[in-house]
């Protein structure tokens, strides 16, 4: 046995079997113990970005990390934009990182580079094994640092002669041990009861942790026993929703909305969440969203164990009978004719099988979604956190291996799946059950948007350049075809209705290039 062994037989050993790589040289020896090590899946990425999303969607949907296997720094550095992502997520996550073997490191080769030093901003737990005896420690190390409350992102670097230098001794197993996340002090659950109780408009802004369904369920319960809201944040990881379900409104992204929906909450309670903030900073508007002379209570943070505090809250407000609103199920008409985002969201509604799972980069094309969805059979939806755009194709393949018999629908703008549509080559490869809607508006609408949003002078023809997918289009079709993913394209909503009903309906991966 030699460190590689023991890296992998950890990670298995603590509920790990899921690998997402990339590997190179320096982690060699890790991918040949793949093959006498039982029990890890390990999926091929063909790039560092689809990796690391990927074990952002997996996370999100198993409720458990995945395992991530890196290339040095550089490799890493491929990587980060979605291990922002992940971390605003919530995501546990374990990146292995190989780097050159210690003694080679004085050398400084074309590949070193400060690993540790690379990933910190990107990580909330990072170490160096110094050699193959330390591995199996370290890397339950890294396991329980993954999953503390609320999940996190924990990168191990593994030297490579860390990983090839044998054993003496098969290592004893090593558990990693994963603190509880803290009970909510009485006092906080108290002072929030008191607020509900007040009668002024109060609402209550559920994170990641609360948007599941059995915590709904109880924030239903609160809502109704004292006529309280509920919203999540703008971004926000998971959110279970459709049909029978406690439904929870999103922040809007437009600053002005945003603020108009909160015009008269003067009782902000937050539930695993920050207080609402806008995207950026926009001339002569406010960055906080929630109007001034809101009184804001912490009832839980993210670290803390926020289901609990939502039950205690409702045992304090004695809400234990209260029956929550649900909504209600809305099958509408497929629509016809030329296609508008609202046609798009009903053809959504109508045609979304149950237990699906929806991963949204749509941008401003999607806007509208979530509402149009309300009545869908019931489902979860995946939002993107970070803002690093790109996310969705990686973290629809993981969300999928997490998920084996749910179907992943995809929502995706034409400008963010170019940042990472070799994730289709995953998609194929595996053959995950993923229908990806690419909107083909050819430009970076978001950014004419914001070109007015921050008061810049009027674009000439520079500009819009740097806005135009145009000259030449990209041919979605075709691109999904090269990867090996089946695709077709639609210019109207009767086509789009009967592509998504077939696409939904068949096995394996498919693109529609929704022509706007």
């Amino acid at each position: 046995m030699n460190g590689a062994h023991s890296l992998l037989a950890t990670l298995t050993g603590n509920g790990i079997g899921v690998c997402f790589a990339n590997p190179g040289t320096s982690e060699m020896h890790i991918v040949a113990a793949l093959d006498q090590v039982t029990g890890m899946r390990c999926v091929l990425g063909l790039f560092e970005g689809v990796v690391t999303g990927a074990a952002d969607g997996y996370a999100r949907m198993a409720g458990r990390p995945a395992a991530t296997l890196l290339h040095l720094g550089p490799g890493l550095a491929n990587g980060l934009s979605n291990l922002h992502n992940a971390m605003r997520a919530q995501s546990a996550v374990v990146n292995v990182i190989g780097d050159h073997a210690t003694y080679h490191r004085r050398y400084d080769a074309p590949l070193t580079s400060d690993i540790e030093g690379t990933a910190r901003p990107f990580s909330h737990w990072v170490r160096t094994t110094p050699d193959a005896a330390s591995v199996a420690a370290d890397t339950a190390a890294a396991v329980a640092a993954a999953r503390t409350a609320p999940g996190r992102v924990a990168s191990l670097i593994v030297p490579a002669d860390a990983a090839w230098s044998a054993l003496t001794a098969a290592p004893a197993p090593v558990q990693a041990v994963v603190p509880a996340p803290p009970r909510v002090p009485e006092p906080a659950v108290e002072t929030a009861a008191r607020i509900l109780r007040s009668g002024h408009p109060a609402a209550l802004l559920l994170g990641p942790q609360a948007t599941r369904e059995a915590p709904l369920e109880v924030a239903g319960q609160i809502a109704a026993a004292t006529g309280s809201r509920l919203y999540s944040p703008t971004q926000n990881a998971r959110i279970t929703r459709g049909a029978g379900r406690v439904p929870v409104q999103r922040i809007p992204y437009p600053v002005d909305q945003a603020v108009a929906l909160l015009a008269d909450v003067r009782d902000l309670v937050l539930v695993g969440a920050k207080p609402p903030v806008a995207f950026f900073a926009y001339p002569g508007k406010p960055s906080r969203l929630d109007p001034p002379g809101t009184r804001v209570h912490e009832l839980a943070r993210p670290d803390q164990d926020v289901p609990g505090a939502l039950t205690a809250l409702r045992d304090a407000l004695g809400a234990g009978g209260a029956v929550p609103r649900r909504a209600g199920i809305s099958r509408p008409a497929l629509p016809g004719g030329a296609l508008t985002p609202a046609k798009i969201g009903a053809v959504l509604s109508a045609l979304m099988p149950p237990d699906a799972v929806v991963v949204d980069e749509s941008i401003t094309t999607g806007r509208s979604f979530l509402a149009d969805t309300a009545g869908a059979a019931p489902h979860d939806w995946i939002l993107p956190t970070g803002g690093s755009i790109g996310y969705a194709l990686p973290c629809a393949a993981g969300a999928a291996i997490a998920s084996p018999g749910r179907r992943v629908i995809v929502l995706e703008s034409d400008g963010s799946g170019m940042y990472m549509p070799q994730a289709l080559w995953t998609h194929a490869r595996e053959q995950l059950d993923i229908l990806t809607l690419v909107f083909a508006n050819r430009g970076y609408q978001i950014l004419r948007h914001e070109l007015s949003n921050v008061g810049a002078t009027a674009g000439g023809p520079r500009a819009e350049a740097l806005m135009d997918l145009g000259r030449p289009d990209i041919d979605w079709v075709s691109l999904a075809r090269t990867f090996g993913v089946p695709g077709s394209r639609a210019a109207t909503a009767d086509e789009l209705a009967r592509q998504v009903a077939a696409g939904l309906s068949a096995p394996g991966p498919r693109l529609i290039e929704v022509a706007l």
